[in-house]
């Protein structure tokens, strides 16, 4: 069982155009979608479609057109109620697969209600392989509250990832290694944000090939106690950094039609390998063929094993050489 905590779901409607997004303008679209969102949610989806047993646990009401959303694509659930209706996110997707979002904040969440996720949370993860904690958080709740919920996670026994930003990636860090997930999967900005490292350096020293000031940061936070940092580059693909050595994964240019999800099917991807049993290079390869698999698909849609194509991923393990996949790895594993 995989758990996934997305503290501030939403319902997200992308809407397409037939043209670039002019602000002011009439424009017309070429159809909307509407999916349930928020990163664990996302994580949740994918790994479902991959077959995996998982659990998707936030805060909605009895009735809320989300878990509505979550039950139509049978993606089990345990829901505490909260203060409102999910938040509506709206996606505006241009042909030249640029994204636009406008996200509300979400509802303010009451001590009532952060209680009883708290404790969802952990009777879910009782019996998990891994808890997975994503997203932002909605008002009210402090930033440290991720610190709180790993440190509490730690005594279950579950190995735990963690996907945020900003305030409440800060606060995390600040209390490693006592905090310090078992997995961690930063962009670019949020591990320089973790690290001191310059963003702008980071995204233009891997998209001319060079990774080793990623693989520096990254190094700093397995110093600090974290087990494993997936950093994704966008085009540039991903490094994993884990005590035991640090890979790079690329692949061939992508037809960009949106960079939603891409990142939490990323991490969906290293859990699905994980699962299988799979070393830490193919982790890397399955999350970059299943990130590459998202960006390919409009608005918020998400990748089906089928689309996935790990033997297209090219893995550089960073203390040798260059290694093509030892045997033909299925999409699914």
């Amino acid at each position: 069982m995989i758990v996934t905590l997305t503290a501030n779901p939403s319902l997200d409607r992308t809407v397409g155009l037939n043209g670039a997004l002019v602000r002011g303008a009439v424009l017309r679209t070429t159809g909307s979608t509407v999916d349930p969102g928020g990163k664990g949610i996302n994580v949740a989806r994918v790994l479902r479609r991959a077959g995996l047993d998982v659990v998707a646990v936030l805060p909605a009401d009895p009735g809320d057109p989300l878990l509505t959303a979550l039950d139509e694509r049978a993606v089990p659930y345990r829901a505490v109620e909260t203060s409102g209706p999910a938040r509506n996110n709206i996606t505006i997707a241009e042909p030249d697969g640029t994204t636009t979002k406008i996200n509300e904040p979400g509802n303010t969440c009451t001590g009532r209600t952060l209680g009883a996720l708290h404790t969802a949370l952990l009777d879910s993860a009782r019996n998990a392989s891994w808890t997975v904690l994503c997203g932002s958080l909605p008002p009210g709740i402090p930033d440290s509250w991720y610190a709180d919920l790993v440190t509490a996670l730690r005594c279950l026994g579950c190995r735990i990832a963690v996907d945020t930003s900003e305030a409440p990636l800060l606060a995390l860090a600040e209390r490693f290694p006592a905090a310090a997930p078992d997995l961690i999967k930063p962009n670019s900005d949020e591990l320089a944000q973790l690290t001191g490292a310059d963003a702008a350096t980071l995204e233009a020293r891997a998209a001319a090939g060079d990774v080793g000031p990623v693989v520096d940061a990254g190094r700093v936070l397995i110093e600090q106690g974290v087990g494993a940092v997936l950093a994704t580059l966008g085009a540039a693909g991903a490094v994993l950094v884990t005590s035991d050595g640090a890979w790079h994964a690329s692949t061939a240019p992508a037809t960009v039609r949106s960079t939603v999800g891409a990142g939490d099917s990323s991490l969906a991807g290293y859990l699905v390998a994980e699962h299988a049993g799979h070393g830490s290079a193919d982790r890397l390869r399955y999350a970059v063929a299943y990130g590459s698999a998202a960006v390919e698909l409009p608005g918020t849609e998400l990748p089906r094993p089928e689309s996935v194509h790990p033997n297209a991923v090219r893995i550089t393990d960073l203390q040798d050489r260059p290694e093509p996949p030892t045997r033909a790895l299925p999409s699914h594993p």
